[in-house]
């Protein structure tokens, strides 16, 4: 559905899109196909007038362990898609922040890196009871350009944004929730954000997507007033000695696993 590749799984039931990351054997760790389809995905969907709700989830036992470390080896050398990467995930970001349609994240399991953003731009957030959220674009070597920084200040105090940013430290499900990160802690997150969605779908549809639009619309300013400095500093930092030095560690230990 969508043209989308098979790492994305998209599903109509009604009036509802469950979207599942679909690299299971890897935790829907993030790859090219991956990241290239999570770019195209938001525009189609925005494009389906059928849909009146959105449930977000991954396949398996993570919502996505982050970055693959065989893409991150091959951005390292690869300027050109490494230009196109960086494009992606800024296209990534503000078509979801535009995206007409209530956004529901079942967070089934660790959501880190880009998964941890995916459920920061998400509209309302079940998270598992043993799930946690984490970015660790620093922990590599990297800024987050389209991390959890963009939006996290937004969600949660300035303070707590930083240590969390600046860490790399896991966020547990609970906390995530005192935090302001998460809705809701759920023994089942995707019957739960199912049920969710479902009861958005059947609310008036110009009052649901206008109203999102309102509240998003400072969520879209705050983006945008920080997304080009983002971008260009995640740029310098694939250059660096230290993200080179890491991702060949991380090959390394990956390799002998």
């Amino acid at each position: 559905m969508y043209d989308m590749p098979e790492e994305i799984e998209v599903r109509a039931e009604g009036p509802l899109r469950i979207i599942a990351l679909n690299r299971p054997d890897d935790l829907n760790a993030v790859n090219h196909d991956l990241h290239n389809g999570l770019a195209k995905l938001w525009p189609r969907l925005n494009d389906d007038r059928e849909v009146r709700a959105v449930v977000l989830t991954g396949n398996g036992r993570a919502f996505s362990a982050g970055g693959d470390f065989e893409y991150l080896n091959v951005l390292l050398n690869d300027p050109e898609l490494r230009a196109q990467s960086i494009a992606h995930g800024r296209e990534i970001v503000l078509n979801m922040v535009r995206c007409r349609v209530p956004v529901v994240a079942a967070v089934n399991g660790p959501a880190v890196g880009l998964g941890c953003s995916l459920v920061a731009l998400s509209d309302i957030v079940y998270i598992g009871e043993k799930a946690f959220l984490s970015d660790p674009h620093i922990q590599v070597g990297l800024v987050a350009a389209d991390g959890g920084p963009l939006t996290w200040p937004l969600h949660t105090s300035l303070h707590w944004a930083k240590e969390y940013a600046l860490t790399s430290a896991r966020i547990s499900a609970e906390r995530a929730v005192e935090m302001g990160l998460a809705n809701h802690v759920a023994a089942d997150p995707l019957s739960e954000a199912i049920a969710c969605a479902k009861r958005v779908a059947e609310l008036p549809r110009q009052a649901v997507e206008s109203t999102k639009r309102l509240l998003n619309i400072h969520l879209e300013r705050a983006v945008l007033a920080t997304l080009d400095y983002a971008t260009n500093a995640e740029e310098q930092s694939f250059q660096t000695d230290d993200f080179a030095s890491i991702v060949a560690r991380l090959t390394a230990k990956a390799q002998k696993s």
